[in-house]
């Protein structure tokens, strides 16, 4: 079979690119692996809105979800900071194992106001062996009146294991 000068060239190009796609794709599929991580997840106790910045009360809720269909994990801590960075609550006093694919939460109730718009939870965990990294996310809801918000906030990983 004979192909014009310029097919080659497409042919070529899109083989290439193939071959870079495979790897990435495989990649992606697999997930990140780890032993343990500490983890920085954002969340609000209120918003500001308006001119005069009026205070807009939310619930915050840190879900942590193990992704590893094989393996549990162990969280270790879960503390509660306040925008000027000192710990209000812990809420892991013991370990907690999540079983594979399982997953909890921890609520910060509306009332609470202590945190701040710059409130965040740091977040340790653990495994005996190399799992998928956990889905960590702050979920901040709140209603008065007809109105109503909700947004969520991804963790970010500060250390590895």
């Amino acid at each position: 079979m004979h192909l014009p000068t310029r097919s080659w060239f497409w042919f070529i190009l899109c083989l290439a690119a193939l071959g870079l796609a495979l790897p990435a794709a495989q990649a992606a599929s697999e997930g990140e692996l780890s032993k343990g991580q500490l983890v920085y997840v954002p969340v609000y106790s209120h918003v500001y809105y308006g001119d005069l910045e009026k205070k807009f009360l939310l619930t915050g809720i840190v879900s942590i979800r193990n992704t590893d269909p094989n393996h549990a994990i162990t969280i270790m801590l879960a503390d509660y900071y306040d925008s000027d960075g000192k710990v209000i609550k812990s809420y892991v006093p013991k370990p907690l194992t999540l079983n594979p694919m399982a997953s909890t939460r921890f609520v910060v109730k509306e009332s609470d106001t202590k945190g701040g718009s710059g409130a965040n939870f740091l977040v340790q965990w653990r495994a005996e062996t190399e799992v998928n990294e956990p889905i960590m996310e702050g979920v901040m809801i709140g209603a008065a009146g007809q109105q109503g918000i909700s947004f969520t906030s991804r963790g970010k990983a500060l250390k590895n294991k």
